[in-house]
Parts: C-alpha cells; sequence; structure tokens
C-alpha cells in the first residue's frame, strides 16, 4: 500500500491527532529518523512515528490494523532489515525515562536510551548494567536479542538480568510483563527479538561494577597465525571471570583509525576481566608474550569505558553482515580461518570475529528464556563494508568463509548477529520448540500480524 496519495495523506493527519509525537512521510522533517546504522539497508517506512508516551504506541498499532498496514521499531538502527511503505515505523528515541534504584540495585529505562545513557546514570552509584561490546546500541532491541557483551562469560545474556517489560502487542494492548505476569511473555520476549510486542519501558538488574580488568592488543596482521592458535589453548582453560575474542581487522586509513591499523590486515585480541589486576593480569601476559603489539590498550579501566574494548565503529554505514555458531574449535578450524580471512587470503572483510561463549551463558538462568544454543562454543561474525574497492567481493567471499567453516559450525545464529526477514535464516536463532511456542504466542497476542515485520518468528497459521 502506498502511503502518499491523498486518502492516506488524509489518514496520516488522522494518526496526527491521535498521537502526541510526530509523524513524517516522506521528504518530511523527522523521516530521516527510518535511516538505519547499516545504511546499504533499505528502510523505506510509509511514515516514520517518533512516539513521545507508551500510548502513542498503541495509537500507532490501532491506526495501522485499521488501514492494513504494519508496524516496525527503531531506535538506533542497528540490526536493521529492509522495510517498505506498508509499514509504520515506530522511532522510539523519545522514551527517555531512566530511574536508578540504587537500594534495590535496578534500573527502570526506556525504550529509547541507548547504553550508554544506562552506564552514565549508574555509575555515580557505582553499578552498571550488563551492556553490550557497543555502548552507543540501544537497550531494547539489545535485549529482546537477549543480549552478549564482553562479560556474557561472568554474568551470562544481559537478558537474564531483565525484572520487567512493557510492551504493546499487535492487538494494541499495553501490557506490563514479569516472570509472574503473562509469564509466556516474559519468556518469549528474552531472544524472541520484536516477535512479541515494541517495547516500552524495561526495568533491569544493576550490578556492583566500577572497573574491569581489560582492553585489547592490536598485533600486525603477519603474527596472526601465531596468535590465533595461542589464543585457542589460552581459551581452554580461561577462568569465568575472564571474556574475550579475537578479530581479524582490516580497517581504512580514516582520521579516527590510530595509524598503525590503518589500510593494513592486523588482529586484535579482546579481553574483560573482572578479576584482580593480579590475578588477570597473568593471564592476558600469556597472548603478550606470543608477539609483540602494535598497541597495547590492556589495563584496568572504568566501567564507563566498555566500549574500548570491542571500540565498534559508531557512524553509519553500509555493511554485509554473516554470522555462525561453532561447536569446539580444533587447530585445523584456526587453520581454515586464517586461510580464509589471515595474511595473503585478499580477505574484503572489514572484521572477521570470534568470540568466546561458554560460562555462566551456558548454564540456565533462574527464567528460562526464548534465547537457545547456550552450548555453542564461540559465534563467528564478519563485517564487510560495501564500499570500493572492495564492495562487489564482500558478499561471495562471506559466502565461501561460511563454506570453508562450515565442518566446525552448527547451522545455528544468535538473534542480534543475525538481521534478516528470510524466514529460514530467522529459524536458524530457535530450535524447533521455541520457534513454535514463539509463533503460536505471537498469533495470540497479534492476530493480524500488524508486528508480522522483520526479524520475527512467525508462522501465520
Amino acid at each position: 500500500m502506498n502511503l502518499q496519495t491523498p486518502t492516506l495523506d488524509a489518514a496520516a493527519e488522522s494518526l496526527r491527532a491521535e498521537v502526541t509525537g510526530s509523524v513524517a512521510l516522506p521528504g518530511e522533517t523527522g523521516y530521516e529518523l527510518a535511516t538505519p546504522w547499516n545504511v546499504a539497508v533499505p528502510v523505506t517506512p510509509g511514515a516514520v512515528v517518533a512516539v513521545e508516551n507508551a500510548q502513542d504506541i498503541v495509537a500507532t498499532v490501532r491506526f495501522a490494523a485499521k488501514l492494513g498496514l504494519r508496524v516496525g521499531v527503531q531506535r538506533t538502527g542497528h540490526g536493521a532489515v529492509p522495510l517498505g511503505n506498508d509499514v509504520l515505523l515506530v522511532h522510539t528515541g523519545r522514551l527517555t525515562e531512566c530511574v536508578i534504584d540504587p537500594e534495590n540495585r535496578t534500573a527502570r529505562i526506556g525504550a529509547g536510551l541507548i547504553w550508554q545513557d544506562v552506564i552514565d546514570a549508574a555509575a555515580p552509584h557505582g553499578l552498571a548494567p550488563l551492556a553490550g561490546s557497543s555502548p552507543t546500541v540501544g537497550v531494547a532491541g539489545f535485549l529482546t536479542g537477549a543480549g552478549i557483551g564482553p562479560m556474557v562469560r561472568t554474568y551470562g545474556l544481559s537478558s537474564d538480568h531483565v525484572r520487567s517489560f512493557d510492551i504493546v502487542t499487535g492487538s494494541g494492548e499495553l501490557i506490563h510483563v514479569t516472570p509472574d505476569e503473562h509469564a509466556e511473555l516474559f519468556w518469549g520476549l528474552r531472544g524472541g527479538k520484536a516477535t512479541l510486542g515494541i517495547v516500552t519501558t524495561i526495568e533491569i538488574d544493576l550490578l556492583p561494577i566500577t572497573h574491569f580488568y581489560g582492553g585489547a592488543l592490536y598485533i600486525d596482521g603477519a603474527d596472526a597465525s601465531v596468535v590465533a592458535h595461542a589464543w585457542l589453548d589460552w581459551c581452554a582453560d580461561l577462568p569465568e571471570h575472564s571474556s574475550t575474542s579475537i578479530a581479524f581487522l582490516q580497517l581504512p586509513p580514516l582520521p579516527q583509525v590510530p595509524p598503525p591499523l590503518a589500510g593494513r590486515l592486523t588482529f586484535a585480541v579482546r579481553f574483560a576481566s573482572l578479576a584482580e589486576e593480579s590475578d588477570a593480569t597473568p593471564l592476558i601476559d600469556r597472548i603478550r608474550s606470543v608477539a609483540t603489539p602494535l598497541i597495547d590498550t590492556v589495563g584496568v579501566l572504568p566501567y564507563a569505558a566498555v566500549g574500548a574494548v570491542h571500540a565498534d565503529p559508531v557512524d553509519p554505514m553500509p555493511t554485509h553482515e554473516s554470522t555462525a555458531l561453532t561447536t569446539d574449535l580444533s587447530h585445523e578450524a584456526v587453520d581454515a580461518l586464517l586461510a580464509a580471512v589471515g595474511p595473503g587470503s585478499g580477505s574484503p572483510q572489514t572484521v572477521v570475529e570470534l568470540r568466546l561463549l561458554g560460562g555462566a551463558l551456558a548454564r540456565e538462568p533462574k527464567h528460562r528464556s526464548a534465547f537457545c544454543h547456550r552450548d555453542a562454543a564461540f559465534t563467528l561474525f564478519t563485517v564487510g563494508v560495501l564500499a570500493p574497492p572492495m564492495s562487489d567481493a564482500v558478499v561471495p567471499h562471506a559466502e565461501a568463509l561460511s563454506r570453508a567453516m562450515a565442518p566446525w559450525t552448527n547451522g545455528c545464529a544468535l538473534p542480534n548477529f543475525a538481521p534478516s526477514v528470510d524466514p529460514e535464516k530467522i529459524a536458524r536463532t530457535y530450535d524447533e520448540d521455541t520457534a513454535h511456542w514463539l509463533s503460536a504466542l505471537a498469533n495470540t497476542h497479534d492476530p493480524q500480524g500488524v508486528l508480522a515485520v522483520g526479524q520475527v518468528m512467525r508462522r501465520i497459521s
């Protein structure tokens, strides 16, 4: 359906009368909020509704249902999928409530916040949220995708520390969801992405963390082989107080990229530990002893600097992303990865990461969730920038990398690393039982399929 007709322009005026926030059609001020972080994804909704409160979302969902439209949701645009003009895009950026309760160690946070907002609000109380590797990502999308951050092996999934959600369902109902109220939705929201509703606010646990020991060792690409093999052996007995990943990096020669890393292949070992410095230093020294880093940022850091571990890019760019989960890796697997993306490979990928899982992540929390695949050993994540001169090579190479690593991958993926509208790819995120129940819950709470947009687990009955 095309919103750019006189009839639907008039309908948009009707929606404007029902919401406190703004409604922008293509070409109008406010429509630019639809631009995703990955600017290669075509996000061209019929209108963008910048909501001021939960009732605005209720009104938008009910309005869409009357007109036979659908409703998507976005904050920062990470994990974006294509959207057409039959979709009203709810932008949550104005939902900025943030209430810290130091006594109970909780935070009530609006869906418009990014992690850095919550980190900064909690820090004066000696507390911290279990944030992701990028503090510029929106909290709601991260938590509904379960959330794997730099300290996942110590504290588990970020979604395991959620206490409640307030959501608007596809039926236009505003519901408070806890382990005791609407327990089935509480199960499904933690891992089900936007399948079951649009999140307005979330209550989370805060942790008594003020500092950690971590950062990254950036190593010349020529040393990638010896360090990658040493890292794999190191992971085998790494204590749960520490989390780590490695990344093959080909960063462009831009002003924000340190000169030793720009325009060349480098290799990063990321590390974050909640152990005392005296216990954590000998661990990372095992890697330091293998090759001399070009840059060494590992040390005691305030939790507010947690983004420095991965140093994820902030500025929007056109990218292609792919992901997989692995079983236990052998040195043969490391050799296969090196052949595909290491020195002399000709890889066009900007980042290829292996992240160690296990630890607390592998254990079921007090309240079970729709997150699956806790038994995975590593996650493999690939990002290629779709810019000349390598743009045409990125996707074919990512597919070749997937084939090369197939002997060690399990055919599954994580919710926050697999943006897609392909039902088969979305289904990789879940086991069959979880997929069935998510879809059944969605059909119950959204019988018209108003929220059947983008990365949702939905089998219309």
